[in-house]
């Protein structure tokens, strides 16, 4: 299902979902119920987006902690929100080898653990049904590397027909659903994807039912596969949409300016490779804000990864993504005129230097512009900053926005960076205010 979005006469889509939806795509995100009671969470995510993934909440530790004993309760107020913001709805997942309850990693009869899996797909997907625009049927299901299955317990214990018998249980429980195969590694062409390919290419031509294949795309700094689009263009002709479901594109942390230039190009790259693809229809990031975001426990040292910094700032790489679909920055029938308020952090610190943030929010009124007045201390000087627009009279350095984050809706942050040099060792934080145009 793809999701329509009214814009005004000749309005350029300002929103991520309003750009995508103006191109026949949808533009989603994963999120958590867990942070729905934040205003600025759900005011971006509703805002942004037109699909929703719940990032753990369908998963079956969750919602079948023991046997036959099942909880929708946060993923039915997700799907329930999801719903009334008109959003498509992703189901993730019903069977992976992770965040999988002992007593299922247990079984050891072929029999009850086909039984077992088929009656989870029965009760959730059923559960959901009518609801679901896509479903993550299974997931990871093969090795990197060499391609061979993944050594999980249904593999072992089921064997190689688990896939085929997970598909064939959606579609009885959720017959309107795209059934969707996902996985990681698999965006340009390798053994994995090719092993991927290879089990697609054999469902259709027997008839097993798979409507999608997604592409999950946690991408590090300037690794987008050249070949990403050649790649789903294959998917594609086998007669299967293509989906890219949980991109992120981490870096090395902190980020500066340089990296955040290379961030947005990646994004650039991916977008634009999906446009190309008639038959790749959905786009969705793997969370709203580098606050939440998976990455730094799982990478330690890196992050950064996502369209919003940790104040729901937009990055170059959300400018990046908007304009590759089309759309432009910013409401030019609300040029605003509000006041901001303006928060400084320190990021890191050295003998000779430190790094700060300083984060600008709109008061009950939208805003056009902004100004920063950073006064230095002694000695002190900037040697780089990024996302702002930086001038130096002395030790009084003036930023400005660089264009994209700009406007700032009622409530909306945006934030820049800089590095300081400080050779006498004197390591103060500089004074700020900041004030509108």
């Amino acid at each position: 299902m793809l999701v329509a979005v009214a814009l005004p006469a000749s309005a350029a889509p300002g929103t991520l979902g309003e750009a995508a939806a103006a191109k026949g795509r949808v533009f989603g995100t994963a999120a958590a119920q867990g942070h729905m009671g934040e205003s600025a969470y759900a005011t971006t995510l509703d805002r942004e987006f037109n699909q929703l993934t719940p990032e753990n909440e369908m998963k079956w530790d969750t919602t079948e902690p023991s046997r036959d004993s099942f909880n929708f309760s946060a993923a039915d107020q997700l799907v329930g929100h999801a719903q009334a913001q008109g959003m498509a709805i992703r189901g993730h997942t019903l069977v992976w080898h992770n965040q999988l309850p002992g007593w299922v990693s247990g079984i050891s009869s072929r029999d009850d653990l086909l039984g077992v899996m088929r009656n989870h797909i029965a009760k959730e997907a059923g559960h959901f049904a009518g609801k679901i625009d896509y479903w993550d049927v299974v997931n990871e299901a093969f090795q990197d590397g060499s391609g061979a299955r993944r050594d999980s317990v249904f593999q072992r214990v089921i064997g190689d027909g688990y896939i085929e018998e997970a598909f064939r249980a959606a579609r009885q429980a959720d017959p309107d659903a795209e059934l969707c195969y996902n996985d990681y590694n698999i965006d340009g062409q390798n053994a994995k994807s090719n092993a991927v390919y290879a089990m697609v290419q054999d469902f259709k031509a027997r008839g097993v039912p798979i409507d999608c294949v997604g592409l999950q795309a946690h991408l590090t700094l300037g690794n987008v596969p050249s070949d990403m689009q050649a790649n789903m263009q294959r998917f594609a002709a086998l007669g299967v949409d293509v989906h890219i479901t949980e991109l992120d594109i981490r870096m090395n942390t902190p980020a500066d300016g340089s990296k955040l230039a290379t961030q947005a190009n990646d994004y650039k790259k991916v977008v634009s490779a999906c446009l190309a693809v008639s038959r790749c229809t959905v786009m969705t990031v793997w969370g709203i804000t580098d606050k939440y975001s998976w990455v730094p426990d799982t990478f330690p040292g890196e992050g950064a990864a996502l369209l919003f910094d940790d104040n729901y700032g937009k990055k170059p790489a959300y400018d990046a993504v908007l304009a590759a679909l089309g759309g432009e920055p910013g409401d030019p029938g609300d040029p605003g005129d509000g006041t901001v308020t303006c928060a400084y952090a320190r990021t890191s610190q050295w003998n000779n230097g430190f790094n700060g943030q300083v984060t600008i929010t709109a008061g009950g009124s939208a805003v056009s512009s902004w100004t920063v007045v950073m006064t230095m201390n002694s000695g002190q000087s900037i040697a780089a900053l990024w996302n702002g627009s930086p001038s130096t009279s002395g030790n009084v350095v003036t930023v400005k926005p660089v264009g994209w984050n700009s406007a700032l809706a009622p409530g909306a942050s945006a934030s820049f960076g800089f590095t300081a040099s400080a050779p006498s060792g004197n390591v103060a934080d500089p004074s700020i205010t900041c004030s509108t145009p």
